[in-house]
């Protein structure tokens, strides 16, 4: 036998299976750190606004329609009947005529008159009832704060008219409505009362006669009613304009009452 002892590999490390794995495992200090959120969902619009503002939409389109059926009777200018809502003029002298027989064509509103009458006395109870609730909600809850215009809305306003008409750069401090929004939506509002008087007006001017006399009699009370509802179409072209150049973003908050919003390094919300 030898006695030659087995040779020692000087400072040599045995490495098991195990400790193999345990070393080709991350350390903690090398993971990536995790993805940071640099968006949020900032709640908007509350539920009971969403569904007022969306059953007024196609309510206030019915209204407008059937509204027309009926004024077409009274401004038929091919058998001698030319109302005096359906022009701009002065005294007897008419300078614009609003419909021509074209248009009454292109809509297929001649001689419905008792289709428009139909429509437009059911749906004028649930735009009139749909829109009492809106203004008891705003009241009760106290939404009329952030609605109502303040000392700062007309200025706010020519600034946000200027920004859109690209004459100015930057818009003023945003909130959840600016000046323009606060003063346009008021102002519906009050079209939408005064509509509902001058309705009411023409719909029953013996019956409730203090309303006919308080809007300055019967041929007024249908002036002002074909002229508000004229104001309402001018808005609602505004309207949708705005909203689709405002974006989905802003779209999407009225359908769901959230808006994506950035966030800040402290995790605010950005103005």
């Amino acid at each position: 036998m030898s006695d030659e002892q087995p040779s020692v590999v000087p400072d040599a490390t045995i490495i098991s299976p195990a400790s193999e794995l345990e070393a080709a495992r991350p350390t903690e200090s090398s993971n990536p750190p995790p993805p940071q959120a640099s968006i949020q969902l900032v709640a908007k619009h509350r539920l009971a606004i969403r569904w007022m503002h969306w059953i007024n939409f196609p309510i206030l389109f019915i209204m407008i329609w059937s509204g027309l059926l009926i004024y077409w009777a009274d401004s038929i200018p091919y058998v001698g009947h030319v109302g005096e809502v359906y022009r701009i003029g002065l005294g007897r002298h008419t300078l614009v005529r609003l419909f021509p027989v074209g248009f009454w064509t292109a809509i297929h509103g001649m001689f419905k008159l008792p289709t428009g009458l139909g429509y437009h006395f059911f749906f004028m109870w649930i735009f009139a009832i749909n829109g009492l609730i809106y203004v008891l909600y705003m009241a009760i809850s106290g939404e009329w704060r952030l609605f109502v215009p303040d000392r700062h809305s007309l200025r706010e306003a020519w600034l946000v008219t200027l920004h859109d008409l690209h004459l100015r750069r930057g818009l003023p401090p945003q909130r959840k409505y600016n000046g323009a929004q606060k003063i346009a939506y008021t102002l519906v509002v009050l079209m939408g009362a005064g509509s509902l008087l001058t309705g009411f007006a023409i719909y029953k001017p013996i019956t409730l006669h203090w309303i006919t006399t308080l809007m300055g009699g019967y041929e007024m009370a249908r002036w002002l009613h074909f002229w508000l509802t004229m104001g309402f179409c001018i808005f609602f072209i505004i309207h949708v304009v705005q909203v689709a150049l405002a974006g989905w973003n802003n779209f999407r908050a009225m359908v769901t009452g959230y808006e994506i919003a950035p966030l800040t390094k402290t995790g605010e919300e950005q103005p």
